[in-house]
């Protein structure tokens, strides 16, 4: 009968070992970051034709808000009279932007974004081509880490 009870004791004191140290590294894991969802999610700069936008081309500042650096693509030149961003503000450039041209737009936004936040958001351009009478709209989103 003795031998029974010193059979499960061993067994469960082995579990008992084996989910103490999967405990453990689970806890330094989560301490040292890696379990942080800010850091999985990418940065991501995309918008509808006829404009366009690379990851590289969106920059997220706590001081200067969003920066985009729009690519006109179609194939004539527009003119763009605001550009939105959801929790951030609007622009109201009336830039007139040449075909191929990439300038630098920027909407600043109120209230301040917080230095080391995430954000996220969606943009509509409004924009008219050269001779158009009606406003053309072309959305996207950006979202990545708000820097100094």
């Amino acid at each position: 009968m003795e031998r029974r009870g010193q059979a499960a004791m061993e067994f469960l004191m082995t579990y008992g070992w084996a989910i103490l140290a999967a405990i453990i590294v689970i806890g330094v894991l989560a301490y040292f970051g890696v379990f942080s969802p800010s850091k999985l999610v990418p940065e991501v700069c995309t918008i509808n034709s006829p404009l366009g936008l690379s990851p590289g081309d969106c920059q997220v500042s706590a001081a200067g808000g969003i920066t985009l650096a729009l690519r006109n693509g179609a194939g004539e030149q527009i003119t763009v009279s605001s550009i939105a961003v959801t929790n951030c503000g609007t622009a109201t450039p009336n830039q007139a932007v040449n075909d191929g041209a990439k300038p630098q737009l920027t909407v600043a936004c109120t209230p301040l974004l917080l230095s080391g936040a995430k954000f996220s958001g969606d943009i509509t351009v409004t924009y008219k081509r050269a001779g158009g009478e009606f406003d053309q709209t072309s959305t996207g989103r950006v979202s990545g880490n708000v820097g100094a």
